[in-house]
């Protein structure tokens, strides 16, 4: 099957230059999470290396296993003394596929980070191509699965309504979230934590470091051996995680405008069901108590106190998270004639 290449990237973050890191031959670190993929683990895996030996950079492949049940921990084994690059993490139980793509980004040496499925759907020839694409300047190159061999309503249409909602929530705009063939520079994805289901936003936290965002049309295949761990149960959960997503980008550092919006909400629904009880009451000569009003002016009144201390220790907490860590409110770049930042001021 051909590899079709798009001309331009589908997002992209403005530099004014590419930056020092283009074309540079950085090292490699090839993530694959794994659960029961005994009989596609060695074949994968003598097609992917022959794949990075070609490309004449250092390099090393992770293999996660997540809480396999079949013989693949077995077969991992046997494998390493086959391929002295190849690295094995073994998790206690199965956590999932975004634990098992933390546990490889964690244990991941390389400066360029490359995740991709144990399946066979994914192709490692086009590994090249997405490097490529990385060594024109961007942080984040993202496999677009355009052909995709998959159930046409199960997966396909169901993929593509997901993909659309998460560009539309996001702003990031991608054809194919869920590809986990990717191409990542280190410097975006070192400060990333994940939870849930959310390997599949990876380039959504990228863009919130400033990262430069790169998608091109990848080969996939029909799954041969085993059974997809996927089901229709997991829009909901990624769906959820959205929620968390667009939260953490828009109100993490200042929680009170969401709740406190949600309280002002609350106190004019109260404002207007009290002027309605009072007009009822003067103008209709109806009793305040036949009616549910004065219940839900009091529950509206509650609710709208609660949403506002809600947010407040909301706050205390935001600004507890930053300041036990050390961590900030924002991400530099790069520092131009400045060896580093001054000490900071504490009362």
């Amino acid at each position: 099957m051909s590899v079709l290449l798009r001309p331009e990237p589908v997002v992209s973050i403005k530099r004014s230059e590419a930056g020092p890191e283009s074309g540079e031959n950085h090292s490699l670190s090839v993530i694959v999470p794994a659960k029961n993929e005994e009989q596609n683990l060695p074949v994968l895996l003598a097609r992917l290396f022959p794949v990075l030996h070609d490309l004449g950079r250092p390099f090393e492949v992770i293999v996660v296993n997540d809480g396999s049940t079949d013989g693949s921990l077995h077969v991992l084994r046997d494998l390493t003394h086959l391929y002295p690059e190849l690295r094995v993490v073994d998790l206690a139980r199965n956590y999932g596929q975004t634990a098992a793509m933390m546990a490889g980004f964690d244990h991941a040496r390389g400066e360029i980070i490359v995740p991709i499925d144990a399946d066979l759907q994914n192709d490692p020839a086009d590994i090249p191509l997405l490097l490529a694409k990385l060594d024109e300047g961007y942080d984040v190159v993202s496999g677009w699965r355009r052909d995709r061999k998959d159930a046409a309503i199960r997966r396909n249409f169901v993929s593509r309504i997901a993909n659309r909602m998460i560009s539309l929530i996001s702003g990031v705009h991608l054809h194919d979230y869920g590809c986990s063939l990717k191409a990542y520079r280190r410097s975006v994805i070192g400060p990333v934590r994940l939870y849930g289901e959310m390997h599949r936003f990876v380039p959504i936290y990228a863009a919130w470091y400033g990262a430069r965002i790169a998608e091109i049309p990848v080969n996939h295949s029909p799954r041969l051996h085993g059974t997809s761990n996927y089901g229709l149960e997991r829009i909901l959960k990624v769906v959820l995680d959205l929620l968390v997503v667009r939260f953490l980008d828009r109100w993490i550092g200042k929680p009170i405008y969401i709740f406190g919006g949600f309280g002002a909400l609350w106190f004019i629904v109260a404002g207007l069901s009290a002027i309605y009880m009072f007009y009822l009451k003067f103008f209709a000569n109806l009793s305040m108590i036949q009616t549910p009003l004065p219940l839900l002016v009091v529950m509206s009144i509650m609710m709208g106190v609660m949403s506002i201390c809600i947010g407040l220790v909301a706050e205390i907490v935001v600004r507890t998270y930053f300041e036990s860590q050390d961590k900030s409110i924002y991400h530099t770049r790069e520092l131009i004639n400045l060896d580093k930042a001054p000490p900071r001021q504490r009362g």
